[in-house]
C-alpha cells in the first residue's frame, strides 16, 4: 500500500468513526514527532500495539480485501496466561462495503463482533475440525447477544447496527459490509496479532508500505522502526 493512499483512508476512516459519536483517544491525533517527543510515557501504547492498522493482507487491492483497525486497549498475553489482571482488548474496525476480510480463525481470542453502525455486517463462518482446520461439514453454533445459533457450515450471518456475535478460538470467520460500510466493534480476550491470526490462504496480517510520503499518524506496525 502507498503511505499516501494510508494518510488518506486515515482522514476517511476518521471521519466514518465521528460521523457516529464514537471518540477516539488522544492519542490517535499526535503526528509521529509527537509520538516521538512523547516515548517515555507512552510505553503502554507501543507495548500493547494500541493505536492505528490498517492492512491489505499483503494483497495490494485494500477495496476488494482489506481492513481498517483501531485498538483501544489491550491486555498482556502475561496476564491471560495467569488468568487474572487485564485480560481483554477493545477494537473499533470500518469494513467498508464488499471489502472482505479473509477467513481466518485465532488460537487463543475468543471475541465478540458488534456491528456498532452503518451497513448490515456480513460473516461467514465455519466450525474447525479435530486438527484446527475448516470443516466443512460441521454446523456451526454461535451466540448471538446471548442466543445460541444454529446454521450451516458457510452460511451467512447478517447483523444489522446494534446487533453481535460471539466467536470462540477455532471459530473460522470472513466478513464484509454488505449494502454500504459499517463500523465494528470488537471485545475479545487479549488481542495478538503477531501470532494468534491462522488464515485459511497464505496471506499476511499486515500491508507491506510504499513511503511515497511521509506518514501522517502511524500504525501500529510503525512502532518498531520509528519509536524503538
Amino acid at each position: 500500500m502507498k503511505r499516501s493512499d494510508i494518510n488518506q483512508i486515515l482522514i476517511e476512516a476518521e471521519a466514518f468513526i465521528g460521523s457516529f459519536g464514537f471518540l477516539l483517544p488522544p492519542f490517535a491525533a499526535w503526528s509521529p514527532e509527537q509520538m516521538q517527543a512523547r516515548r517515555p510515557d507512552i510505553d503502554a501504547i507501543v507495548r500493547a500495539r494500541l493505536g492505528w492498522d490498517i492492512t491489505d493482507y499483503g494483497l495490494g487491492e485494500f477495496s476488494r480485501s482489506g481492513l481498517f483497525l483501531f485498538t483501544l486497549r489491550n491486555g498482556s498475553a502475561a496476564d491471560l496466561a495467569a488468568g487474572g489482571g487485564m485480560c481483554y482488548a477493545e477494537k473499533i474496525m470500518i469494513s467498508r462495503q464488499d471489502q472482505i476480510s479473509p477467513m481466518h480463525r485465532h488460537i487463543v481470542k475468543a471475541e465478540d463482533i458488534i456491528n456498532r453502525g452503518g451497513a448490515t455486517l456480513a460473516l461467514e463462518l465455519f466450525e474447525s475440525d479435530e486438527d484446527g482446520e475448516l470443516d466443512p461439514n460441521r454446523q456451526v453454533r454461535v451466540l448471538c447477544d446471548g442466543i445460541p445459533r444454529q446454521q450451516g457450515p458457510g452460511e451467512i450471518l447478517r447483523l444489522a447496527p446494534g446487533e453481535s456475535v460471539t466467536l470462540l478460538p477455532g471459530s473460522w470467520h470472513a466478513f464484509w459490509g454488505e449494502g454500504g460500510d459499517v463500523l465494528i466493534g470488537e471485545v475479545s480476550a487479549v488481542n495478538d496479532d503477531e501470532t494468534d491470526n491462522i488464515f485459511r490462504d497464505d496471506i499476511g496480517r499486515f500491508a507491506s508500505i510504499d513511503e511515497d510520503t511521509e506518514p501522517s499518524r502511524l500504525l501500529v506496525s510503525d512502532y518498531e522502526r520509528w519509536l524503538t
